[in-house]
């Protein structure tokens, strides 16, 4: 983006004590849009371009490529493993961000999803965006459907760069080329993500993946007994869990078994058994905060399935009214037709809310097993069906 650029070299004037573009570049940034448009992407190539040692971003040199492998000593990575990033958290990341850069030209902080924050935490961030160091950037991430979930007093220092969701064409380029997917599949993958360029490379690589999506599809039609409500549901939620344990599982042991090595497990001698009850006390620690991640990494793939129902009760809107728009789910667009036939569109409308409302409560804490029978109760039953 130009924005960008110009920000990346009005930084490198000012590190060379060169006159730079007035209003150019400012210390906090705000990337919104909706999910899967590259907002931790845009952050990461951004901070890349501020370390950039040959210019302003030209991804050859040590500064643009440890930044964005993420392995650069002056660019620290937020990524929210629970549910939400603590205050205590937050206060360690900006005193480390006041410190002077050690390798590269600035310390750059980026925050990939700075809705999470609690409101200790986005005090505390607050007051370093108030007052910041002389050589550091904040790159806060968040997405456009909720904003407001960053604190208005964060958003009116950042500077916001607004991205949109990327055409299929190029999601499908992307998948090929960087990732070997045949052309046929990346078409396919990339018509039906819903513009989130991760979903795309899940779908086009992960055979599970594209079986439990056609498992949550088949729902809509599938709801045909009053049994089918609790089935479906079970179904939702077992769904969510065995994707999050499959993500999660490979992680937490490698993560486990690091951490008792870097403990001393396995050694032999004096203070073995003192070493030992640490390693243990330490290890309890890491899998309270590992099972927040895993309900964390649920809820987020049990709302990555509600938005594909979502999705379906549109196109079924598409389908009654005649529409000659892009379906989201065109590989089920026969069996959206069919619900077309059958449901009315107040019926259809109603269905779609209840998905919504799912979805809503759900970020508010209700009970996931919960949530969804309500859902799928209204989903069989609709409204003037």
């Amino acid at each position: 983006m130009e924005v960008l650029s110009a920000a990346a070299e009005s930084a490198a004037a000012l590190v060379a004590g060169e006159s730079a573009e007035l209003g150019a570049m400012t210390h906090a940034w705000l990337f919104t849009g909706p999910p899967g448009s590259g907002r931790s992407v845009a952050a990461r190539t951004f901070a890349a371009a501020l370390q950039c040692t040959n210019g302003a971003g030209c991804g050859e040199c040590t500064g643009c490529r440890t930044a964005l492998s993420g392995t650069h000593a002056d660019v620290r990575m937020v990524v929210p493993e629970g549910l939400s990033i603590s205050v205590a958290e937050m206060r360690a990341l900006v005193q480390a961000a006041a410190r002077r850069p050690t390798t590269g030209r600035w310390q750059v902080v980026v925050i990939t999803e700075a809705d999470r924050l609690t409101e200790g935490a986005a005090n505390a961030l607050l007051k370093a965006v108030e007052e910041p160091p002389e050589r550091t950037v904040f790159l806060l991430c968040a997405p456009s459907d909720h904003p407001e979930d960053v604190s208005v007093t964060i958003r009116s220092r950042c500077r916001s760069v607004l991205l949109r969701t990327p055409p299929s064409a190029s999601i499908a380029r992307v998948l090929v080329e960087r990732d070997g997917v045949a052309p046929e599949l990346a078409e396919w993958a990339a018509s039906v993500c819903g513009g989130h360029v991760g979903r795309a490379r899940r779908l086009a690589t992960d055979e599970a993946a594209r079986e439990r999506r056609n498992t949550v599809l088949r729902i809509p039609l599938g709801l045909r007994r009053a049994a089918d409500v609790f089935a479906c549901a079970d179904e939702l939620i077992k769904t969510a869990e065995a994707d999050a344990t499959e993500e999660s599982k490979a992680r937490d042991e490698a993560e486990q078994e690091a951490l008792r090595t870097a403990m001393g497990a396995g050694g032999t001698g004096k203070g073995v058994a003192a070493a030992r009850r640490s390693a243990d006390a330490a290890v309890r620690q890491l899998e309270k905060r590992q099972k927040s991640r895993a309900t964390r990494t649920q809820r987020d793939t049990l709302d990555l399935a509600l938005v594909d129902l979502a999705g379906f009760y549109r196109d079924v809107l598409v389908a009654a009214s005649g529409a000659d728009v892009t379906l989201n789910h065109p590989d089920f667009a026969e069996q959206s037709a069919e619900a077309a036939t059958r449901w009315t569109p107040a019926a259809t409308l109603h269905r779609l809310e209840a998905v919504l409302a799912c979805r809503e409560a759900i970020e508010w804490n209700v009970k996931p097993r919960i949530a969804v029978e309500a859902m799928v109760t209204t989903l069989r039953e609709g409204q003037g069906a």
